[in-house]
């Protein structure tokens, strides 16, 4: 049985400064969609665009003023509506936790539609673009969730089951693992391959979109669901409701036929 190490959240010490865990994991992922996105910009259909290393930056500042805003307000509406309704101050206190991915993603979601305004380009243009570059960072985001020991997985008797100390004494499965591994690592690696070939427009945002919603469909089978909420109809959590809409659109994306720029 293995025993979760308990990781120390401040990864540097400086005096009364500390440098924490989540905010490195977070620098990498912002790190890897630079250097990715310049390779993916120097492809022929995005060349021929004259996209330039400042209009990924540009990208990058929008993704992430979408992802904080889309991804607390996805929690508030998709998880506690009640208690936020009851309490409106308490949506800004990010520092106490509650992010939703889902949420998050809807907020990219639009700051990819405004991107693609200034750029005078489409929304599946930009996105297709930036697809390949997500997974790998939201690795980078699991491998945060595991060090700071959150979002455990539920008992189980696997051999590599994990004990979470903080949590009680019951072995459990890695869930954050799992998700580094399936939504991040592998979906990483399949959908760079896949959108180095030449497809429709927003097959690369539909690939990725199937594969996300599916990985994270099956990883919610061993996560912990949240304590407020439980499991919900047909004893699915929250996150797999969530992921069958991505699940259906991506879908739509891959295999309709129609290639006019929406």
């Amino acid at each position: 049985m293995l025993i979760h190490p308990n990781f120390d959240p401040v990864a540097i010490h400086l005096g009364s400064f500390g440098i924490h865990w989540y905010g490195l994991t977070y620098l990498m992922a912002f790190a890897q969609f630079i250097l990715l996105g310049r390779i993916r910009i120097r492809m022929a259909q995005f060349k021929v665009l004259g996209w330039t290393n400042k209009d990924l930056e540009d990208l990058l500042f929008a993704g992430v003023l979408g992802v904080i805003l889309g991804g607390r307000l996805g929690y508030v509406c998709f998880y506690m509506p009640a208690f936020y309704l009851s309490h409106p101050l308490n949506i800004f206190k990010v520092w106490e936790g509650g992010m939703s991915f889902h949420g998050g993603l809807l907020g990219v979601f639009v700051a990819l539609y405004w991107f693609a305004r200034k750029r005078k380009t489409t929304f599946l243009m930009v996105s297709d673009l930036v697809a390949p570059l997500v997974p790998f960072g939201l690795a980078f985001g699991r491998l945060g969730n595991f060090i700071n020991g959150e979002l455990w997985g539920r008992p189980t008797t696997v051999p590599w089951a994990m004990v979470f100390p903080y949590v009680d004494n019951l072995p459990r499965h890695p869930s954050q693992l799992y998700q580094l591994g399936g939504e991040g690592i592998l979906l990483g690696i399949l959908l760079w391959f896949y959108a180095r070939q030449p497809r429709r427009l927003g097959q690369v945002s539909g690939f990725f979109l199937v594969g996300y919603g599916i990985f994270r469909f099956l990883a919610e089978f061993a996560r912990e669901p949240d304590a407020f909420l439980g499991l919900l109809g047909l004893g699915l959590s929250m996150g797999q409701w969530l992921s069958l809409p991505m699940i259906a659109f991506g879908l739509y994306l891959l295999l309709r036929q129609n290639n006019s720029n929406p």
